[in-house]
């Protein structure tokens, strides 16, 4: 039998990209492999919550912060996996078979590879770096989702509540308890190019190397905004 996951997905205003990452979910509703599907709102004024809620999902709403947001959902989270997923990114056909496979046959926290739905130099750089990334130091962007077991996720203290970073945080909160690094799955997962990437791609990759180096996620966050 499919273990049990959690589908946990942070929203703000995302009524444009929400519905491609619902149907690409749908694919592990037959196999039951989805026990539940959580979206964290954080106060979205668009048709975003409406969508959730017709989804069928398990809407949660407060203080727009991803960190909290994520901290929130995975509060109340029953299953035994958590699959944390951006609402601009939808994995590819055949990600319920490699995350049942993993699920399966492996304990360890995965992702998936990153792809973007459109092209530019900018999106290419940073899927390879993202996917060499994950390769070397087990570091994956948030793009990529992230697959943890339920216990590690809670010995390693959860998501903390900052607005940015925070996927950097966890994943190095879990090798500190012994989860071990994230592994790349079989099967890629497409994120919408956001703004920020097709004007500072560059930037943004040294934004994340400072934060893999022990940079404050406060200061790192507030020079992305600048």
């Amino acid at each position: 039998m499919p273990a049990e996951i959690s589908v946990i997905i942070p929203t703000l205003d995302d009524e444009r990209d929400l519905p491609t990452c619902l149907e690409a979910l749908m694919e592990g509703l037959p196999v039951g492999l989805i026990r539940e599907l959580i979206v964290t709102d954080g106060g979205s004024s668009d048709a975003t919550r409406q969508m959730a809620d017709e989804a069928g999902a398990r809407v949660l709403v407060g203080t727009p912060s991803r960190g909290g947001q994520l901290r929130r959902a995975g509060q109340v989270a029953r299953g035994r996996w958590l699959l944390v997923l951006d609402a601009t990114t939808a994995p590819d056909p055949g990600w319920s078979e490699a995350v049942a496979a993993h699920v399966a046959n492996s304990q360890s926290p995965a992702c998936f590879r990153l792809g973007f739905q459109g092209r530019g130099a900018a999106a290419a750089l940073v899927a390879g770096w993202a996917n060499l990334r994950t390769r070397l130091f087990g570091l994956p962007l948030g793009q990529q989702g992230l697959l943890v077991r339920r216990s590690d996720y809670d010995a390693a203290g959860g998501f903390p509540d900052q607005p940015r970073l925070e996927d950097v945080a966890l994943v190095q909160a879990l090798k500190r308890h012994g989860a071990g690094r994230p592994v790349l799955l079989a099967v890629a997962a497409r994120a919408a190019v956001p703004p920020r990437l097709r004007k500072g791609g560059l930037r943004n990759l040294w934004i994340q190397a400072r934060c893999m180096f022990g940079a404050d996620p406060e200061r790192l966050a507030a020079a992305a905004r600048r």
